[in-house]
């Protein structure tokens, strides 16, 4: 329900008040200020403590890891290397085996002298970017500009930095040239952002420098494990207590863009059918007609800042698709800001008829899109508290009194969610025991137990993921696939299989009243009942589909320092038993082999492939020209041919720029079908090889 006017009024006016305040507060911190303070000492000594304690897997504070701490800390400040030189990097080098004794004692000062060389090095680049902003440049000399320099070694010395920058300038002029932008435009456009660069940076006060070092430390350790500084902390309850809302969508850094990693269902992104994982924000604009503001090079937490606001206002969005290389066409979404709410995020079912040998096998299918649960509700004692496990059960009951010979649970792009949801989840298809095992730091073991002896649904199931599909929803996969209760279909799983929680640093201090931030911490580790973990590999399908072979670089496998597989002992339970899945694999991959859904299928992820690895773009316009409109020509080709094959009419511009503008609809969707379909499909032939087995029989 939307707010009433003077309510949101209300709302937005004290968010602009406590925007303006912050600000009024954001000042250029002079050089000579930037020294650790008593604070981060304390706060140093405290997550050290932390770590050693309680953090799941145990690691040496020696050079090894002093070495990895200065790797990572030049990376997050310098991560495209367009700032340092190498002579930069011996100078800093002098401190590569000495880092963990520095944080042994609590001993900040290397890190911060790293940090005023980094901070003059950028006031250096920018200076010389917006002097060449005011060049002619000829867009049809033969050269190349290369825009992801992550593996690239860092810069000789200033003259082969100001040949990079050179080649930089050239090329975000000519990608901005290609949208049609005026010279004048272009350049304020490119002012603007070359400028907050330089003053983001001297925005950076001792807080946020001492932050940015010592997740350097805790990302050496895994991915997961992060520290929040106090006036992050203030500002994200801040945000809570005023209900400000976003867009639904889970951000990360990648180079100089703002990523965005998977949308969260129910939100504003999903719902609208225009954001996908893999797009980048290169523009934010508030409302209607506010300026969009250019965020490219921007840091993740501003970004979110801008994208956050109270439920009901509007946000515009510019987004680089994912299937489009650096400098490619860009796309405007609008949306409403929200908040998500278990209703939006509930389970929701169809049934798929006329399949199987003899076209009379009905399956239902039942989305779930996160492991939802009202603890508010449960806490209280409600009845009715909403929750994931109650929908599907009542969905199961629906579904066989409308007679579906079998049932396919979803779990695409689920994210996970509740532990005693997809616990009690699993409850519902097994008789009873066993669901996942939990490891802490100390070595003790829990086992979550399928909580209600009885099973609701004992017929054919199967269970389809794909590489987005985490944590709560790998508990459940595991779970079914080791008892040998129902296929497991689709891709790799993410591979999540780690627990967190948030520590205040501050409790651990005489009083408990000091605010020294804030510390995510890895406690935790989920292994399925077979021993196996979900970390790393996730759960590898009984069937997989060919668009895992090229996605082999997603999830948890892509992180850098993520806590690599392990297994533990196996936990007694009874497996029931699929028999062996051979001809079904084979009946799936004869089905698919010229289907015309998994021939586009392919051939986007081709496409995205192509993308993803290009690290290297041409800076002669004419050439950009022909890749884009042949990428966009490829694009349109394939998704046509699709339709045709399927007995659909092709898609006309209007038709795809009418569907970009209206809200999802996997339900009629022919291209989101296509991975569901299959599954049930399969799950067909297995209803049906099961009865002529109990025919001969």
């Amino acid at each position: 329900m939307m707010l009433p006017m003077k309510l949101r009024n209300l709302l937005l006016l004290i968010l602009l008040l406590i925007q303006g305040m912050a600000l009024a507060s954001i000042r250029e911190v002079p050089l000579d200020e930037l020294e650790p303070t008593r604070e981060q000492r304390q706060s140093t000594l405290i997550i050290l403590k932390v770590i050693n304690e309680y953090h799941y897997k145990k690691h040496a504070l020696d050079d090894q890891m002093s070495r990895a701490i200065l790797d990572r800390y030049l990376e997050v400040l310098d991560p495209n290397k367009n700032f340092f030189t190498r002579d930069d990097i011996a100078r800093f080098d002098v401190v590569s085996d000495r880092l963990d004794d520095d944080l042994a004692d609590a001993r900040l000062d290397s890190a911060f002298s790293i940090f005023r060389v980094y901070r003059q090095r950028v006031d250096e680049r920018v200076e010389q970017a917006l002097k060449l902003l005011q060049r002619d440049y000829d867009f049809t000399i033969d050269e190349e500009y290369r825009f992801n320099r992550e593996k690239a070694p860092w810069a000789a010395d200033s003259a082969e930095l100001d040949e990079l920058w050179r080649k930089k300038v050239k090329n975000d002029i000519l990608s901005l040239k290609l949208r049609e932008k005026p010279t004048e435009e272009i350049r304020e456009t490119l002012h603007k952002r070359y400028s907050g660069i330089q003053r983001r940076i001297r925005q950076m006060a001792s807080d946020d420098v001492y932050q940015t070092f010592i997740n350097s430390y805790t990302l050496s350790l895994e991915p997961h494990t992060s520290y929040m500084s106090p006036r992050l902390s203030e500002n994200f309850d801040i945000s809570m207590r005023l209900s400000l809302e976003g867009i639904g969508a889970v951000l990360r850094n990648e180079n100089e863009y703002t990523v965005v990693q998977r949308t969260v269902a129910g939100g504003p992104a999903d719902a609208s059918g225009q954001v996908e994982a893999g797009d980048r924000i290169i523009g934010v604009g508030q409302d209607a007609d506010g300026e969009m503001v250019d965020v490219i090079e921007w840091r993740l937490q501003d970004v979110v800042d801008l994208i956050r606001g109270p439920k009901g206002t509007t946000v515009r969005l510019q987004l680089l698709p994912k299937g489009e290389g650096s400098g490619g066409r860009v796309k405007n979404v609008t949306l409403v800001r929200n908040k998500i709410d278990l209703e939006d995020q509930a389970a929701q079912k169809f049934i798929i008829d006329g399949i199987g040998g003899n076209g009379k096998v009905r399956i239902g299918v039942i989305d779930i899109p996160a492991f939802y649960r009202d603890f508010r509700g449960y806490s209280k004692g409600d009845a009715d508290f909403t929750s994931t496990t109650r929908d599907v059960r009542r969905l199961i009951g629906e579904l066989e009194q409308d007679g579906v010979d079998g049932i396919v649970i979803d779990l695409r792009g689920n994210g996970g969610g509740s532990l005693a949801e997809a616990t009690e989840l699993t409850g519902l298809f097994i008789p009873e025991g066993p669901v996942v095992q939990v490891k802490n730091a100390s070595g003790d073991l829990d086992v979550e137990q399928d909580p209600d002896p009885a099973q609701v649904y004992s017929g054919p199931l199967a269970v389809l993921v794909d590489r987005h599909s985490a944590s709560a929803s790998e508990i459940f996969a595991g779970a079914i696939q080791d008892y040998g209760r129902g296929i497991i279909i689709g891709e790799p799983t993410f591979g999540k299989g780690t627990v967190q929680t948030l520590v205040d640093l501050g409790r651990f201090v005489r009083y408990g009243d000091k605010n020294l931030g804030r510390l995510r911490l890895t406690m935790a580790q989920f292994f399925r009942i077979n021993g196996g973990s979900t970390q790393f590999k996730g759960v590898v399908p009984d069937i997989i589909y060919p668009s895992a072979v090229l996605s082999d670089d997603q999830g948890e496998r892509s992180l850098d320092n993520a806590l690599p597989w392990a297994s533990i002992r196996a936990v007694d339970y009874r497996p029931q038993g699929l028999g062996s899945l051979d001809a079904y694999r084979k009946m799936h991959q004869l089905r698919i082999k010229d289907d015309p859904g998994f021939t586009y299928l392919k051939e986007v992820e081709l496409m995205l492939k192509e993308v993803r690895d290009q690290e290297t773009v041409s800076l002669v316009e004419k050439e950009r020209e022909i890749e884009w409109n042949e990428r966009e020509k490829r694009r349109k080709a394939e998704k046509n041919r699709f339709l045709l094959a399927i007995g659909e009419e092709p898609e006309t511009d209007e038709d795809e720029e009418a569907r970009t503008r209206s809200p999802k609809d996997d339900m009629n969707d022919p291209v989101a079908r296509v991975m569901i379909n299959e599954a049930a499909h399969i799950l067909a032939d297995y209803i049906g090889g099961h009865s002529r087995a109990a025919m001969v029989n």
